[in-house]
């Protein structure tokens, strides 16, 4: 369990701010690619902050990844769908709702083009019910990857392809599992186990993650006030203070992968996102670079 996290606040600016609610923060060709959901649309973000979009997404957008052909994948949150962008239609990869409790969210993409899709989970009583994480191969299949998870969120592929890590953010952990041959998972085991911040009391809910060339892991905390860096087995070795805001997703990226961007946001129900635009786009220079 971690009692004690070893808060700094130092380098962090504000790239780009005015958008909704910012998810799936993804660095390729020079640009962050990121989610407004309630913005419904995928946007991109260059490092002077030059903002553009790439498509909208009526069902609101999370997940981003793609094909080894350079498509981009986009979770549709709403529909509960996979879908595919080529040029400037997008089409129905896989309807994900035969298997998804409650709405679609996160999503990460390996070098095969196997996508795997997290779900919040259905919260119809009140509390979180376990759900399952998916994969959907790149014909469109898709297949129970594992199951009994609370709300699967972010992941991160190590560099070898050989393991997955995810944030499982309302059980408080990061669980991690072998990737075989075919994409299939096995070998579930727990990679950190979170306990509270001391500073406010509450409890670390996992996020969005990154991992970076060192073997730790950036990860989000969407209930508390900022990032922290995690060594595999759970000891917090940096974390980052981000005041005001909680912090929602994270990615490594910048010309040399040594800028760490944040999606933050003001915490848990503190304003309504699909009328108020108070999310923004942060960065930080870190000393070790993306994996």
């Amino acid at each position: 369990m971690i009692s004690e996290f070893p808060w700094r606040q130092a380098g962090l600016e504000i790239v780009a701010q005015g958008f909704h609610f910012l998810e799936g923060p993804r660095w390729r060709d020079g640009r962050l690619y990121l989610s407004d959901f309630y913005g419904h649309r995928v946007l991109t973000v260059d490092p002077d902050g030059r903002v553009a979009t790439v498509c909208t997404v009526p069902g609101q957008p999370s997940g981003l990844g793609w094909t080894p052909h350079g498509d981009l994948l986009v979770v549709s949150m709403l529909d509960m769908s996979l879908l595919r962008l080529r040029g400037e239609t997008l089409a129905l990869v896989a309807d994900l709702s035969p298997w998804v409790g409650g709405v679609a969210n996160d999503m990460i993409v390996d070098r095969d083009g196997r996508a795997y899709v997290g779900n919040v989970g259905d919260r119809s009583t009140g509390s979180v019910a376990p759900t399952v994480l998916l994969r959907v191969d790149p014909g469109g299949q898709v297949t129970v990857a594992a199951d009994g998870l609370y709300a699967p969120n972010g992941a991160a592929i190590t560099p070898d392809g050989a393991t997955l890590v995810l944030a499982e953010t309302e059980a408080a952990r990061l669980t991690a599992f072998d990737i075989g041959p075919d994409g299939e998972l096995r070998g579930r085991r727990p990679w950190a186990e979170f306990g509270a911040d001391t500073s406010t009391g509450k409890r670390v809910e996992p996020d969005g993650l990154a991992l970076d060339a060192g073997g730790a892991i950036w990860v989000a905390d969407a209930n508390g006030h900022g990032v922290l860096r995690v060594a595999p087995g759970g000891e917090v070795i940096d974390a980052v203070d981000t005041g005001g805001l909680s912090v929602y997703a994270v990615a490594l990226g910048g010309h040399d992968r040594r800028t760490l961007y944040l999606c933050a946001a003001p915490p848990g129900h503190a304003f309504d996102p699909e009328r108020r635009p108070l999310a923004v786009l942060m960065s930080l220079p870190v000393a070790v670079p993306a994996a």
